[in-house]
C-alpha cells in the first residue's frame, strides 16, 4: 500500500512555484500585495516580467574627501539637515545636508517642493550628480537620488533598473522584490524557444535574460537580454497570425472570379480618366487574388484622396461581372449614401443593379430590398452595418468591401462567413498606417498601398493662427465665397459645454450666421441629428443650396463636395493628427486649391508638435508615422478591436526592424510546420495559445 505525502513535505511543482500570490511571499503580506495589485502582479510569475520602464548608469561611489569638481560621481550618507524654504513667489529651495563621517556635501533642487518628503534625518541615501565646491562645501545641484534602507547596499556602479512604481512602494522597495522572485522562482521558468531556434539566431536563453534584465552586469549584456525578450514576444505575435492566416484559407473555397481581357476591358471603360501606376498595381494584386479559389484577404490602404473607392469598384465589377453578388460596407449611412450615389453615377450606362440597404429604411421598402436581395435580382448592395443582420440572405455572394474597417469590430465583420458564406473579402482605410503596425495589427492580411495621388489633385494650403489673425482669416474666407467656392467650419462638440470653453456646433452657427457670415448661407450637420436629417443637409451644400457646412468631425470620411475648398478648425488641439488629415481630405476633390485654417490652444508641447506637423506637411504616411510615435498603435488604430494584448517590451516602432525579423521566421516555420508540432515547439505553440488564443478565434477578416 502506498502512503501518501503529507502537504507539507510534497514539493511544489513549478507550475505552483511561478503561481505563488505575491502575498504570500515574505516580506510582502496582504498590505503590500494589494498595492502590488494596481500594478497588474498578482503571482511570482508577473513579477519575472514585470520589465523596468528604464535604467541609470549610476557613477562609481566616492567618499566626500576625494570628490572631484565637474566630475561625476556617487556619495553615499546619512541625512543630517532638510530645509525647504520660499524664496520669492511660487519659488522654493530644497536643500538637503548629507554627511559622511566627518565630511559633508549639500544637495539643492529648486522649485521641487515635493522632493521634501522623501528625506528623513539620519536616513541612508546615494545621491548621484555633479559636485561643485560652493562656499567652501562641496555641492550637488539636483542630483538623482537612491533611498536606502539600513541594510541596503548601495547601487553606486551599477546599471540600477527603474520600475513603474504606485502609491506606498518605491524603487528600492520594488527591486529587492524583484531580485528576491528572480533568486528563488527563475528556474522553475521553462524555456518556451527550442534550441535550435536559440543557437540559429544567437538569443540569450530565457534564464540569462531575465536575470540581465533586472540585474544588468554591463550594458551588453542588457542589450542582449533586451533583444531576447523583445524578439519572443514579437515572435510569439507573429506566429498567431501566421496560423490565423494559414486557417483563413485551409479548407476553406471562394469562386475564382478571373480577369479576362474582355472583362477588364469593359471595366475600365467605365472609369473616364487615366489610372495611376499604385491603382494599376493594386488592381493587378486583387484580380490575382480573385483568381484564386481561396477567399481573397485583403488590406487596401491609401492617403486622401489616392483613388480607393476606383480600386474597390473594380473589384465590385469584377464579381458581378461572374453573376456573383457584391456588398460594400461602410460605417455611416452619410458614407453609406455618397457610395450609392457614386457607383449609380458610374454605372448609369450599365446594367448593374445596385441597392442601398441601411437601418432607416422604411419596414416595407426594407421587406422589397431583402427579397430582391434574396431572389439575386440585386448585384450591388451599399450599405451599413445592417448589411450584417442575420436577415439578409444573399443569393450568391462573391465579395465583401469594407470601407474604413477600423470602424467596424472584428466579430462585426465576421458575422458575413459565420453564415456559412465564403466571399473574397477587401477591407479598405484611408488612415495610412505605418508598415510596423501593420505586420502586427494586419499581419494576417496581405497589403495593397495607394501612396500617389491621381492628376489634378490639388494641394491644400494649411496654417496654424492665433486670435489675433481671426479677422483676416474670416476677410478671406469671404473672398473665396464671393468667388463661388464652399466651405466647412469644423467644430468638436454638438452642443454647448458649461464645462469647457471649445466651441460647439450650435454655438458658432449662430455665432457665424449673425456676425463674419451672415451674408452667406449656412446649415449645419452633426452625429445626433437623424439620417434623414444629414442626408439633407448634405445634399444640399452638395448641391450648392448652401455654402458654408457647420459641422463637427462627422464629415472626416468620404463626404466628397468639389466645389468645397475652404475650412476653418475650431479648437484643433482636441483633434488627433490622423483625425486632422481626415478633415482636411475633404477640401482637395476639385479643381481649385484647398486652404485651411487651424485654431486652437495646445495645453502641451506634444499638441503644439502635432499641429505644427500638420501644418507643415499633407504626407498622411508621414503624419501617421508621427502620430503613431506620440500616441502608440492602440489609440490611433483600435488595437483593442483586434482582440490583441498589450506588448509587455517590444515597440512596434523603435523595434520595427526585430518585428520584420520576427514575421519572417513566424511565418516560415508555420510554412513547414503549421501547428508546431516538432519536438522542442510544442511550449511555444503552448504560449502563441495561452497570449493570442482569444485573437485566432475571432477568424481571419481583420
Amino acid at each position: 500500500m502506498s502512503q501518501e505525502i503529507p502537504q507539507s513535505d510534497r514539493v511544489a511543482s513549478s507550475a505552483e512555484r511561478l503561481g505563488t500570490p505575491l502575498h504570500r511571499l515574505p516580506g510582502v503580506g496582504p498590505v503590500r500585495g494589494n498595492m502590488l495589485q494596481r500594478l497588474g502582479l498578482n503571482f511570482a510569475r508577473d513579477i519575472l516580467f514585470f520589465f523596468p520602464r528604464d535604467y541609470r548608469d549610476m557613477s562609481v561611489l566616492q567618499p566626500i574627501e576625494a570628490l572631484q569638481d565637474n566630475r561625476p560621481a556617487s556619495v553615499c550618507g546619512t541625512v543630517a539637515e532638510v530645509d525647504l524654504r520660499n524664496t520669492g513667489v511660487g519659488r522654493t529651495l530644497l536643500g538637503v545636508l548629507i554627511r559622511q563621517g566627518d565630511h559633508y556635501l549639500r544637495a539643492v533642487w529648486f522649485n521641487q517642493p515635493y522632493m521634501r518628503d522623501r528625506f528623513k534625518v539620519a536616513g541612508r541615501v546615494m545621491l548621484s550628480g555633479t559636485p561643485k565646491v560652493k562656499g567652501g562645501r562641496w555641492e550637488m545641484t539636483h542630483p538623482r537620488v537612491e533611498i536606502l534602507g539600513a541594510d541596503d547596499e548601495p547601487p553606486a556602479g551599477k546599471i540600477v533598473p527603474v520600475y513603474s512604481l504606485t502609491d506606498g512602494i518605491n524603487q528600492g522597495q520594488m527591486r529587492r522584490l524583484v531580485h528576491k522572485v528572480v533568486d528563488e522562482h527563475l528556474e522553475s521558468l521553462e524555456e518556451v524557444l527550442p534550441p535550435e531556434l536559440l543557437e540559429r539566431l544567437q538569443l540569450l536563453g530565457i534564464h540569462d535574460a531575465l536575470r540581465q534584465i533586472h540585474r544588468p552586469e554591463r550594458r551588453t549584456l542588457l542589450d542582449a537580454a533586451r533583444h531576447r525578450l523583445i524578439y519572443q514576444e514579437l515572435l510569439v505575435m507573429q506566429l498567431a497570425l501566421a496560423q490565423r492566416r494559414r486557417r483563413a484559407r485551409h479548407g476553406r473555397r471562394a469562386p475564382r472570379l478571373e480577369a479576362t481581357a474582355k472583362i477588364d476591358s469593359r471595366i475600365k471603360r467605365l472609369f473616364p480618366f487615366q489610372l495611376t501606376t499604385a491603382q494599376q498595381q493594386a488592381i493587378e494584386e486583387i484580380r490575382a487574388d480573385m483568381d484564386r479559389d481561396v477567399p481573397m484577404n485583403r488590406l487596401l490602404q491609401g492617403d486622401v484622396g489616392s483613388g480607393k473607392t476606383v480600386v474597390a469598384e473594380y473589384a465590385l465589377l469584377l464579381a458581378v461581372a461572374h453573376g456573383k453578388q457584391a456588398t460594400i460596407m461602410a460605417p455611416t449611412e452619410v458614407l453609406a449614401r455618397q457610395h450609392a450615389r457614386t457607383l449609380g453615377h458610374n454605372l448609369r450606362e450599365s446594367r448593374v443593379r445596385i441597392a442601398l440597404l441601411t437601418g432607416t429604411l422604411k419596414a416595407a421598402e426594407r421587406s422589397d430590398v431583402l427579397a430582391a436581395i434574396a431572389a439575386g435580382d440585386v448585384d450591388l448592395i451599399v450599405g451599413t452595418h445592417a448589411v450584417l443582420q442575420e436577415r439578409v440572405q444573399f443569393k450568391d455572394l462573391g465579395l465583401v468591401v469594407i470601407d474604413e474597417q477600423h470602424k467596424f469590430g472584428v466579430k462585426q465583420r465576421m458575422a458575413l462567413r459565420q453564415a456559412g458564406l465564403q466571399p473574397h473579402y477587401l477591407v479598405m482605410t484611408a488612415t495610412p498606417i505605418p508598415r510596423s503596425v501593420t505586420m502586427s495589427l494586419y499581419g494576417d492580411l496581405d497589403v495593397s498601398t495607394l501612396d500617389e495621388a491621381p492628376p489634378g489633385r490639388q494641394t491644400v494650403h494649411t496654417y496654424l493662427s492665433s486670435e489675433a489673425e481671426r479677422d483676416r482669416w474670416w476677410e478671406f474666407f469671404r473672398k473665396k465665397l464671393r468667388e463661388g467656392r464652399q466651405g466647412y467650419v469644423i467644430t468638436p462638440l454638438v452642443d454647448e459645454s458649461s464645462t469647457t470653453e471649445l466651441t460647439s456646433v450650435t454655438e458658432a452657427y449662430e455665432q457665424l450666421a449673425n456676425g463674419q457670415l451672415e451674408a452667406f448661407r449656412l446649415d449645419f450637420v452633426h452625429g445626433r441629428q437623424t439620417p434623414d436629417e444629414k442626408e439633407r443637409a448634405m445634399r444640399a451644400f452638395r448641391d450648392g443650396e448652401t455654402q458654408v457646412l457647420v459641422a463637427t468631425s462627422v464629415v472626416e470620411v468620404g463626404v466628397d463636395v468639389p466645389n468645397a475648398t475652404l475650412m476653418t478648425i475650431e479648437d484643433g488641439e482636441r483633434f488627433g493628427l490622423a483625425q486632422l488629415h481626415q478633415l482636411r481630405g475633404r477640401i482637395s476633390r476639385g479643381v481649385h486649391p484647398g486652404f485651411l485654417c487651424v485654431f486652437a490652444t495646445p495645453a502641451s508641447e506634444e499638441a503644439q508638435q502635432r499641429l505644427e506637423a500638420f501644418c507643415q506637411t499633407t504626407d498622411g504616411f508621414e503624419l501617421a508615422q508621427l502620430d503613431f510615435q506620440m500616441r502608440g498603435p492602440g489609440d490611433l488604430f483600435g488595437a483593442q478591436q483586434h482582440g490583441l494584448p498589450p506588448l509587455r517590451i517590444a515597440d512596434l516602432n523603435r523595434d520595427a526592424e526585430v518585428l520584420a525579423q520576427a514575421r519572417s521566421e513566424a511565418f516560415q516555420l508555420i510554412e513547414q510546420d503549421p501547428e508546431l508540432a516538432a519536438p522542442g515547439y510544442e511550449r511555444l505553440q503552448r504560449m502563441v495559445r495561452i497570449r493570442y488564443g482569444e485573437a485566432l478565434d475571432l477568424g481571419d477578416v481583420g
